[in-house]
């Protein structure tokens, strides 16, 4: 029985080496192809059996002539009803969503391009950024003039709400800017005015919001502060001799910051601000203040300046405000929950005392969000200084490994910017947002690396066919593997302690048993699956292609792998404290990497028990890194003049004084 294992064993090896030297021949990038031509999408939806009706019809070569009767007839073809699951995906009011679009469509404010008798809208994103803001103002001017607005906040029942839900979705499909400022308007500052404030404000500015007469906003955060809404540093007085409050901007940290559409069109606010009572903070209460006249001019003693270009929305004008001892009157303060008689006796029902301040990386969940990415980083890096040595120093023999491990950390590390970019413009809050930190700028512009030069999922496929055409030569030659790092797999399997403690975890034989293990068994499952198919006729490529999931968990896993061989070979170099903080880098890299990979449990590489050590684990290396992560992050060496002002005084960067 053994032999006649073997020798079928040895068979499937031959059918698939045989299909693997045939696929990847290169003579078969040579062979010419037609030029493309469109084809409606609607073409290729549906079964084979569709497929006869296409050509039966003449459709297999799509004219534009043909392309109604195409649609037409895969919404014939279709097995539900399309018009019923819109119904059920909006929910509710579509012919009114549908109405509101002819309306958009009407006006050239909302067109862009026209071909052929297709129309496009969509902003110009190639205007400037005060051409930008000028467009949203003369779309949000439009909606007014054709009474969009009317009842938006003084009628107030379900249908209601649910229409303005409906024209705020269609139009978030054209234009997020447009949304945004509209919503500021509507929702924040008149949703303040509605349920903040009491008749004798709703009486005064409702009517008028609606209207567009009055143009709100609404400043709450501040250059310091932004989700923690309790310990801004706006500061408002009352002066009993005149009813008035008084609000200021004590410092450059508690200027207005983010305030959508304070830098051009805004004439009033409202201002949240902490207020004080004979001496006492009463905590933060919401005020109306007027930020301009009818004429657009700054009113006294109030100051603005631009956020300056973003990454998107700059149709948006986001402002900062200072205020300098503005007085307003005791009717301003929106009163629904707590209020100031006109002798200054404040009565609340609320009692809400603030909590000391704690930095963000010393939050255990902003430690575990960027502290793994930075051991990543590390990780990546010393792979990427490998491959160069690797390349510089080639022989012909060497062209094979090169292209796979290059294909394979091509994919690794334009993921891991990508992630690491959006990790840490989260972080930074709206400053991210900013192109001058240039956080979102790099993110935009590194996107790019995901496909160019080769689609990462593609490289993946790419090097897991690699890896399985080596395994299936070897064996069907009766020969060890040799190359890629691929030699751990001619031994026997590794086996994971069944009870783990943090010596275990942090040790590097176990760290690389343990990826190397996930790489023998991914290889192994592949090629059981593929040699199925092949078997059955299937091609290579399809036999690969229907694999994917599986082939591109085992690019991961030998990239990965090729990474942590790296860093091993640098700290071996090491000694002393060195070689003690790469080591708690090595072991948050591997363990935040089996943690957030599913395979290892999905497969059986570890026992849920062993997951959840893991899981621990990575949270006390991030407690532990913590001390040293602005050194680590210094020790990249990056000038400072290449670095956004988040990094320095933000404070003094955001000042009044470096306004102009």
């Amino acid at each position: 029985m053994k032999g006649d294992d073997g020798s079928a064993a040895a068979r499937r090896a031959g059918v698939l080496a045989r299909h693997l030297a045939h696929e990847m021949s290169p003579l078969s990038f040579l062979r010419p192809s037609p030029c493309l031509a469109y084809q409606p999408p609607e073409f290729h939806c549906g079964d084979k059996s569709s497929l006869g009706e296409w050509i039966h019809i003449g459709l297999v070569h799509v004219g534009a002539e043909d392309i109604d009767l195409a649609c037409e007839f895969a919404a014939d073809n279709s097995s539900f009803d399309k018009s019923i699951m819109r119904e059920l995906l909006d929910g509710h009011h579509v012919d009114l969503r549908d109405s509101f679009t002819d309306l958009l469509m009407s006006s050239d404010l909302f067109t862009s391009k026209r071909v052929g008798d297709r129309v496009f809208a969509s902003p110009n994103f190639n205007l400037t950024m005060a051409e930008q803001r000028d467009k949203t103002l003369e779309r949000i001017l439009f909606l007014r003039s054709e009474g969009v607005f009317k009842g938006w906040l003084s009628d107030s029942s379900v249908d209601d709400a649910l229409k303005r839900a409906a024209l705020f979705e269609t139009m978030g499909i054209f234009d997020h800017s447009l949304v945004i400022k509209l919503g500021v308007h509507i929702h924040l500052w008149g949703g303040s005015i509605q349920y903040l404030g009491t008749k004798r404000h709703h009486d005064k500015w409702l009517d008028r919001t609606e209207d567009y007469q009055v143009r709100g906003c609404f400043a709450m955060s501040e250059l310091g502060h932004g989700s923690n809404v309790r310990g801004i540093e706006t500061v408002t007085t009352y002066d009993t001799s005149t009813e008035e409050f008084i609000i200021d901007t004590p410092c450059e940290s508690a200027q207005k910051y983010w305030i959508g559409g304070a830098a051009q069109h805004a004439t009033h606010t409202i201002v949240f601000s902490q207020l004080l009572i004979d001496g006492k903070n009463e905590g933060v209460h919401a005020f109306v203040c007027q930020l301009r006249d009818q004429y657009g001019r700054v009113m006294p003693g109030i100051r603005i300046a631009d956020c300056g270009h973003k990454i998107g929305l700059n149709g948006v004008d986001n402002g900062r405000i200072w205020f300098d001892k503005v007085r307003i009157p005791r009717e301003n303060l929106l009163n629904a929950v707590a209020d100031v008689t006109p002798g200054g006796k404040y009565k609340s029902a609320i009692k809400d005392p603030d909590q000391p301040e704690v930095l963000l990386l010393d939050y255990p969940s902003h430690r575990h969000r960027l502290l793994p990415l930075l051991a990543k980083t590390y990780a990546m890096s010393f792979a990427a200084v490998d491959l160069k040595y690797l390349y510089l120093n080639r022989t012909h023999a060497d062209s094979k490994v090169i292209h796979v491990l290059s294909s394979g950390l091509k994919a690794v590390f334009s993921w891991h910017n990508l992630r690491t970019l959006q990790e840490c413009r989260e972080a930074c809050g709206g400053q991210g947002l900013k192109t001058d930190n240039r956080v979102g700028q790099l993110k935009a512009e590194y996107d790019v690396q995901l496909t160019f030069e080769g689609d990462n999922n593609v490289l993946m496929q790419q090097v897991s066919k690699a890896l399985l055409a080596d395994y299936v030569s070897a064996k069907r030659r009766g020969k060890p593997l040799k190359g890629m790092g691929l030699e751990h797999i001619n031994g026997s399997a590794p086996v994971v302690p069944e009870e783990l403690n943090r010596s275990a975890l942090r040790d590097s034989k176990f760290q690389l048993a343990l990826f190397q293990l996930r790489e023998r068994g991914l290889l192994e499952l592949l090629t059981s699956q593929v040699t199925t198919l092949v078997l059955k006729g299937v091609s290579m490529t399809d036999a690969v292609i229907s694999g994917y999931q599986v082939a591109e968990d085992l690019g991961q896993a030998f990239s990965e792998r090729s990474v942590l061989e790296s860093f091993l070979k640098v700290e071996q170099q090491t000694t002393g404290s060195m070689k003690d903080i790469l080591g708690l880098l090595r072991s948050l890299y591997v363990l935040s990497s089996a943690d957030e990979t599913p395979v290892f449990l999905r497969y059986g590489y570890l026992t849920p028990k062993q997951s959840q050590l893991i899981h621990t684990e990575v949270d006390s290396l991030c407690g532990e890194l913590r001390p040293q992560a602005l050194n680590l992050v210094d020790a990249f060496g990056i000038p400072q003049a290449f670095l956004g002002p988040i990094a320095f005084d933000w404070v003094e960067y955001n000042s009044w004084s470096n306004v102009q």
